[in-house]
């Protein structure tokens, strides 16, 4: 008389385990990347809505707001755009035309904060970000935005 075993071996488990192990690992990874491609894409997009503003601000003051040192955007004092003399500001009171209500910052990690700075004549301006990967042409690293680049 046979006896029937009914299961599964050490082996046969050990080899799910590990296909399972796998598909997980892979699965992070894809994940990962998405993110950082996602936080990428916002930090770029920041950088867009931030020249459109300066332009609607050049437009009305024939010049850039002027801030020689280098500034924080989105923090502090600089969260607001709007027709001061700094042109950025922390509150709405006395703004007048408001060009950009809330400056963006940079929230994503792995990432620098967007600092704004400008020639002494307002004549110029730059944007300095950083990106984690490549995302268009732009590659992975600081970066430097002003009027006539990062279309």
């Amino acid at each position: 008389m046979q006896i029937k075993k009914t299961g599964f071996t050490l082996i046969e488990l050990l080899v799910v385990i590990a296909i399972i192990g796998i598909l997980a690992t892979l699965a992070v990874l894809s994940l990962t990347n998405a993110r950082r491609q996602a936080r990428d894409a916002k930090r770029v997009s920041d950088i867009r809505q931030i020249r459109t503003a300066l332009d609607l601000y050049l437009n009305d003051k024939n010049k850039y707001p002027v801030q020689i040192e280098n500034v924080i955007l989105g923090s502090g004092n600089y969260d607001i755009l709007c027709d001061t003399t700094a042109g950025f500001q922390s509150d709405e009171i006395g703004c007048g035309v408001t060009y950009l209500e809330t400056v963006p910052a940079n929230q994503g990690q792995g990432g620098a904060n967007y600092v704004y700075s400008s020639s002494a004549d307002g004549g110029t301006y730059f944007i300095t970000f950083n990106l984690e990967g490549q995302i268009g042409s732009l590659t992975a690293g600081d970066h430097t935005a002003n009027q006539s680049n990062i279309q």
